[in-house]
C-alpha cells in the first residue's frame, strides 16, 4: 500500500516550503501553493535558476488568507520578520512568467523593500488575481498558479532512494528531497512486494512515470507530464546556494528523456479537489506508458 509521507505548500514560487499534516487540494494545486511570485521592478519572474537565496525565504499565510509573514536567515545575517496584509484589490500589472505575460496584484512597497535586501537586487512581490485563468499543458491540462506548469508535483520516496544509490556509485553524497521541492512525497510499508498490481506501486522507483489517474483522500489528480530538472535542483536549500553538479550529471546518465532534458518526478492536475492528509492512502486507478 502507498501512502502520503509529506505534503509540502510554497506559497511563494521559489522560495522555501511548508510541511502540513493536511490540506485542501484546489483545482489550482494546494491552496496558496505558488500563488505569489517575487519579480524584478520590470515584472520579470525570479526563481532559484538564477537567485538561489530564495530558497533563504521562509513564507507563512494565515489560516484564514489574509496575512503573509516573511522570514529569512543564513548562516551570516538574520533578516526581520515582516507581516503583511495580503490585497487582492489593488491595480493588476503585467508580470511575464516564462515569456507569458500574466496578471499579478503588487504586495506593496513594505515586502519590495525586505525582499531587495534578502536577494540583493530590487524585487516586488505579486499575487495571482482571482480571476487568474491560467491553464497549464500536458496529458491532463489543468488550472495553474505561479508554478512552472501543472499544479501538483508528486515525488515517491523509492525514486529518490535510487538516485542516491546511483550518485553514491560515483562518489556523491546523498540528497535530500526538498532539492526537488515536491508538493506530495509518497511511500510504501517495508517488506511489501515490489509489484504494481498489488497496490505497492511506490516502492518501484519511478513508477510514478505510468500513473494516469491517482485518487489520494477526497481528490483525484490526473497525469500531465515528467517533471523535468533544472539547475534548481543544484541549491542547497538550507544554504541559499549551488552545491556543485548534483544531481543532475547522474540523472542525466539514466533519466533523459526523448523530448530533451532529464526528468525526475511527475506533474499532475487536479482532477477533483479534495482533502489531503499525511497518511493517506494513494490509490493508481489507471495506468499508462512511460513517456521516457
Amino acid at each position: 500500500m502507498a501512502d502520503v509521507v509529506e505534503i509540502v505548500c510554497y506559497p511563494i514560487k521559489g522560495c522555501a516550503g511548508t510541511s502540513m499534516s493536511d490540506a485542501l487540494l484546489t483545482p489550482a494545486g494546494l491552496t496558496h501553493d505558488r500563488s505569489f511570485m517575487v519579480i524584478s521592478e520590470d515584472g520579470v519572474y525570479r526563481t532559484q535558476r538564477r537567485h538561489p537565496r530564495l530558497a533563504l525565504i521562509r513564507p507563512a499565510v494565515s489560516a484564514d488568507g489574509s496575512r503573509l509573514t516573511l522570514d529569512a536567515i543564513d548562516a551570516t545575517a538574520r533578516y526581520g520578520t515582516v507581516h503583511l496584509g495580503i490585497t487582492t484589490s489593488a491595480p493588476r500589472r503585467d508580470v511575464d512568467l516564462f515569456g507569458t505575460t500574466f496578471q499579478g496584484i503588487d504586495q506593496g512597497d513594505e515586502a519590495a523593500a525586505w525582499l531587495s535586501e534578502v536577494l540583493s537586487t530590487p524585487s516586488r512581490l505579486v499575487r495571482v488575481p482571482p480571476e487568474h485563468d491560467r491553464v497549464a499543458d500536458g496529458l491532463t491540462p489543468g488550472p495553474s498558479g505561479y508554478a512552472d506548469s501543472s499544479a501538483v508535483h508528486l515525488l515517491p520516496r523509492s525514486s529518490l532512494v535510487l538516485l542516491n544509490r546511483r550518485m553514491a556509485e560515483r562518489g556523491s553524497p546523498p540528497l535530500p528531497m526538498n532539492r526537488f521541492r515536491p508538493n506530495i512525497v509518497v511511500d510504501s510499508g517495508p517488506g511489501q512486494a515490489l509489484d504494481r498490481d498489488c497496490g505497492d506501486w511506490a516502492a518501484v522507483p519511478h513508477a510514478e512515470d505510468r500513473t494516469r489517474r491517482i485518487r489520494i483522500g477526497g481528490a483525484e489528480l490526473g497525469y500531465a507530464k515528467l517533471a523535468v530538472r533544472c539547475a534548481v535542483t543544484l541549491v542547497d536549500q538550507e544554504a541559499g546556494a549551488r552545491q556543485g553538479p548534483e544531481p543532475v550529471r547522474t540523472l542525466a546518465g539514466y533519466r533523459r528523456a526523448a523530448s530533451g532534458g532529464v526528468v525526475f518526478g511527475a506533474k499532475f492536475s487536479v482532477v477533483r479537489p479534495g482533502k489531503l492528509s499525511v497518511g493517506d492512502e494513494v490509490v493508481v486507478q489507471e495506468w499508462g506508458v512511460a513517456e521516457l
